[in-house]
């Protein structure tokens, strides 16, 4: 298979503080990213438009960053982490700068595809910083951890920053927030490292755009790399949807429940991937056999729980939208399966850019709903109900494709196995795995 072993010795302290240091860029990164799920309101206030319009802030934001994720891995894999982490921070400030001075909306539209472009250089950086700095068998663990923190700053951006947006408002709340952020770059310019300390990084080759393109293209005929993208896909954008943007206008909206009663129940979106990352990154990192079969469960838990959300008849009760909610907010943990894909069946020299693939995944599934949701909400005069239908056809549409995946890859995997060569998980054969799909995969890629 074409992946390679990580570094064999166990973490250092300093690898451990590097990594920290790096994953509290990423936890200012999801404050920003998700800031306008409790400020969406507001913003619409501020600058006068509709739910097309305020939707328009969201897809600008996640398309920059969906749109960015494979330039970023190259990047990363090209001049190191260490410093796209600290342009990362210098775009973020700017970024909540210019949306605390917004007055219009494309000032304000501008300012977030600012932050757009800052949030898209933090994870697949950090991401790298772990597989640079830790044995494969702690890769996933670190992972999720990485991302259960970043669920830190989405929690600040509820209940937190519902209160400062009441009391300071909208200018003082923002601008602290940039300023904050442009200190930090102190911080990794002194932590972080690129690689542990005693070896030496390999000087930074300079590549042709064909050569560019041929790694991006190398990385995605890998069966794994392309499984890691459906499932990032099918699992990360219904939580996410709900976070940014689209919670807070159902509950207030189409529930008719308080602003403070709502970012509450966002919470529990937050709460819940932040307790159940850990523990899903230890069972995934221990039992890799298990990483699909807990995606598929994900999977069909959230179809029963959009088929109760929406097919219940007046106004949802609270405990029913916070089991509902929690449910959901699996999702994010879930997805970083797609990474542990991504690092398992790519050569580490390549693991940013596989990453930067894998994660475009669930950031174009965000754009298309948020964009989707919307639409559909103008176009149904405020029905949510019908607008978040949409959120149905988009998981259904990615569970579909990850299962195509899903069987490719275990062809690959059962091919590299009667060869004789080392695969990343062991597999027991079943029956849907025919020689059909076998034939389909080489052990670089799929047809």
């Amino acid at each position: 298979m074409p992946t390679q072993p990580g570094p064999v010795r166990s973490a250092s302290l300093r690898s451990w503080i590097v990594w920290l240091t790096g994953a509290v860029v990423y936890v200012l990164a999801v404050f920003h990213r998700t800031s306008f799920g409790v400020a969406g309101l507001e913003a619409a206030d501020r600058f006068g438009v509709g739910a097309a319009a305020l939707s328009t802030f969201t897809v600008l934001q996640i398309g920059v960053y969906a749109s960015m994720q494979i330039p970023t891995g190259i990047l990363v894999d090209r001049y190191g982490p260490r410093r796209v982490l600290t342009i990362a921070l210098i775009l973020l400030a700017a970024g909540q700068l210019m949306l605390a001075l917004a007055e219009t909306y494309w000032l304000g539209l501008a300012a977030r595809g600012v932050l757009g472009l800052g949030d898209a250089l933090t994870f697949v950086s950090v991401l790298r910083l772990a597989a640079n700095h830790f044995p494969i068998r702690q890769y996933t663990i670190v992972t999720t951890l990485t991302s259960a923190l970043g669920f830190v700053g989405a929690l600040a951006a509820t209940v937190p920053l519902t209160l400062l947006l009441a009391g300071p408002g909208w200018l003082p709340t923002f601008l602290g927030a940039g300023i904050v952020t442009a200190l930090v770059v102190f911080l990794v310019r002194f932590a972080v490292r690129d690689v542990p300390e005693g070896s030496v990084r390999e000087k930074p080759r300079h590549t042709s755009a064909r050569e560019v393109g041929a790694q991006v293209v190398a990385a995605w005929r890998v069966p794994g790399t392309r499984l890691g993208f459906w499932t990032h896909f099918a699992t990360m954008f219904a939580p996410t949807t709900l976070g940014l943007l689209w919670g807070m206008p159902f509950l207030v909206q189409g529930q008719g429940y308080s602003p403070t009663t709502a970012s509450s129940v966002l919470m529990v979106l937050v709460i819940g991937a932040m307790l159940t990352g850990p523990l899903l990154g230890a069972v995934t990192s221990s039992h890799r056999e298990r990483r699909m079969p807990l995606v598929i469960g994900y999977l069909v838990t959230a179809v029963l729980v959009w088929a109760v959300v929406l097919g219940w008849q007046g106004t949802l009760p609270l405990g029913v939208l916070f089991v509902a909610f929690a449910l959901l907010s699996l999702g994010g943990p879930v997805s970083t399966v797609g990474f542990a894909l991504a690092r398992d069946y790519n050569p580490l020299w390549r693991v940013g850019t596989a990453t930067g693939v894998v994660n475009v995944g669930g950031f174009v599934a965000t754009t298309i709903a948020s964009l989707l949701v919307g639409v559909l909400l103008q176009l149904s005069d405020g029905n949510f109900r019908i607008a978040l239908s949409a959120l149905v056809i988009m998981l259904l549409i990615g569970a579909w494709r990850m299962a195509v995946w899903y069987r490719r890859t275990r062809a690959a995997v059962f091919a590299a196995e009667s060869r004789g060569e080392d695969v990343p998980v062991r597999l027991r054969r079943r029956t849907w795995d025919t020689p059909l799909a076998t034939r389909e995969c080489a052990p670089t890629g799929c047809r």
